[in-house]
């Protein structure tokens, strides 16, 4: 299991999600890793997420949660398929979507100040994974989610060659 985000080693197929593909020039690029025994990913907002001036739109913050989310999951039956022999260090990582999304919104979140998001793992199956997420901006919460992680289905593999085929 490589220290990297588990992001950059999705394979190309699945690397073009808005929120965390890096294969996406127009994303936002998030970038899940272990912190102990949380998840971190940070973000800092640009002045084009407004939503008033001087805060960020919520629709960033649901973003920033779901993709954290989603990464935390992977990074999460990565290791415990690691831990049980099941996987190979340079496996690629297994790929979650996003069966469902919670996000409490605790204060307006400024512009202007890097987000981090902590994930931490609250319940895990062979095909689900629970991630409790907070966002803070410098010591403050303001945000609190849930994501509830699926693996990917089969079906859902990138149709007619990704981002280059849909523009």
């Amino acid at each position: 299991m490589s220290a990297d985000a588990v992001q950059d080693r999705y394979p190309d197929d699945f690397a073009h999600c808005y929120g965390c593909g890096r294969l996406n020039p127009h994303g936002l690029h998030v970038r899940s890793r272990w912190d102990g025994d949380e998840t971190l990913a940070t973000l800092l907002p640009q002045p084009h997420h407004t939503a008033v001036p001087g805060f960020v739109y919520g629709g960033l913050i649901a973003s920033l949660i779901d993709c954290h989310g989603t990464g935390s999951a992977a990074l999460a039956a990565e290791r415990a398929a690691l831990e049980r022999g099941a996987a190979q260090p340079d496996d690629p990582p297994p790929r979650f979507v996003t069966a469902a999304l919670r996000v409490d919104f605790v204060r307006p979140t400024p512009l202007g100040v890097p987000l981090e998001a902590r994930g931490r793992i609250v319940e895990m199956k062979e095909r689900k994974v629970v991630v409790a997420i907070t966002v803070s901006a410098g010591r403050e919460v303001c945000a609190r989610g849930e994501v509830v992680a699926v693996r990917m289905p089969v079906g859902m593999r990138a149709r007619g060659g990704g981002l280059a085929a849909a523009g």
